[in-house]
């Protein structure tokens, strides 16, 4: 592993694991959470708002910071942590994601993508030697590899064609997985190619042993594909595992079908990454998959909207049942907005188009997301997680809306 990181498991049940990662910016509790600061900023969170969450890791985008302010602007400032004054541990991707989300703006062979910056059309190369150079000027104590992420979604987005059954098809056999379009499989068979053949140059070319570098598997939900895509990886050698190309169109039930039947085979001493996901729903069912790390935009995002996630389902803070409410957001909740204000101010607020509103809601967002893996990890360490699992399943936090807000 790289210097001055290190990844500890502390207690099983089942599948799910209770774990430690050590970094060079300070230690994570796993299962964690991670928020994205795609900028080096959580859209309207100061960095001591999002630390008062219980956040210890947060992540920035490697293809955002190349494209503006540059990866030399940032280490001029001494790195990604300095630069946002995040006192913690950060985790860059490796802009694959991103680039390969602009199709019509971008051209791909096996060395790597050239595109059209979204900013002022300016065309960029990256390349696994590309991407590995930025990340280690930004800096973060965690880098992944470059990879291609190929879509589950047709041209037409239409997910109907996949089929999902949870029967098995004989005793003591694995449950059938959702079946592939056919016309998906060339594709995702060549971005398993060339994700191997990339990460071998990642590995190659990453220059500083204070950064941990993980490998990303891809293989789309064909069990595998994944495991052919993980053997080669595990082989060139990497400090953590990463699920990529999951969460892009498929429908949740085929995700999780999948999570059940293939995440436990991701080496067992390296921490295991989920990436782009996702709801309170899917963060339970993964962690009980054996998933350690997350990170998605919904927090942010959708409490930039006036959405707020709750242990009562999700609340829209527009809606006129909260016009005079005194309630907090959530009496489960201790954040510093369930504290201070209601939910009729809030929604005065977000009536108004104020900013105030999307910081209060984003940080309560957050705070729910933490609070819930800290619930998790608690279960694990006390051998209580599917219990905890199903009671949280059955109830509102998994996503349904409370009733008073329809």
């Amino acid at each position: 592993m790289a210097t001055a990181f290190g990844f500890e498991l502390l207690k099983l049940d089942g599948r799910a694991r209770r774990g430690r990662l050590v970094t060079p910016h300070g230690e994570i509790d796993t299962p964690a959470f991670m928020p994205v600061g795609t900028r080096a900023a959580l859209k309207g969170l100061s960095p001591l708002q999002v630390r008062g969450t219980g956040t210890q890791v947060v992540l920035a985008n490697t293809y955002h910071l190349l494209l503006r302010p540059g990866a030399e602007v940032v280490a001029h400032f001494g790195g990604v942590q300095r630069f946002m004054n995040w006192h913690g541990p950060v985790l860059t991707d490796s802009g694959g994601f991103q680039v390969f989300s602009l199709a019509d703006l971008r051209r791909l062979d096996d060395d790597g993508v050239v595109f059209r910056s979204h900013i002022d059309g300016a065309k960029v190369t990256l390349t696994p030697e590309i991407s590995i150079a930025v990340q280690n000027q930004l800096g973060a104590d965690i880098i992944m590899c470059f990879d291609e992420c190929p879509s589950l979604v047709g041209a037409s987005g239409n997910a109907g064609k996949w089929e999902c059954g949870n029967e098995p098809t004989d005793a003591g056999s694995a449950p059938h997985l959702p079946t592939i379009p056919p016309s998906h499989l060339p594709t995702i068979v060549d971005a398993v190619r060339r994700t191997v053949a990339w990460a071998k140059r990642c590995k190659a070319a990453h220059a500083r042993q204070d950064q941990a570098l993980y490998g990303i598997v891809q293989g789309g939900l064909d069990v595998g594909l994944r495991r052919t895509c993980l053997d080669q990886l595990v082989e060139i050698g990497f400090d953590g595992y990463a699920l990529g190309g999951l969460s892009v169109g498929e429908p949740p039930a085929a995700m999780r079908e999948f999570l059940d039947a293939f995440a436990h085979e991701l080496p067992a001493d390296r921490p295991r990454y989920l990436m782009g996901v996702g709801t309170p729903a899917d963060l339970i069912h993964a962690v009980s998959a054996g998933i350690d790390q997350f990170d998605c935009v919904l927090p942010t995002r959708n409490g930039r909207k006036g959405y707020a996630f709750t242990s009562r389902g999700v609340l829209r803070m527009k809606n006129a049942h909260h016009r005079l409410s005194d309630e907090p957001l959530d009496a489960a909740c201790g954040c510093e907005t369930c504290r201070g204000f209601s939910r009729g101010y809030l929604r005065h607020l977000f009536m108004n188009e104020e900013v105030l509103g999307a910081t209060l809601v984003s940080l309560h967002n957050v705070a729910f997301y933490q609070d819930l893996m800290r619930r998790l990890r608690e279960a694990i360490a006390t051998g209580r997680l599917e219990t905890l699992k199903a009671e949280l399943l059955a109830g509102p936090i998994a996503g349904r809306r409370d009733e008073e807000t329809e």
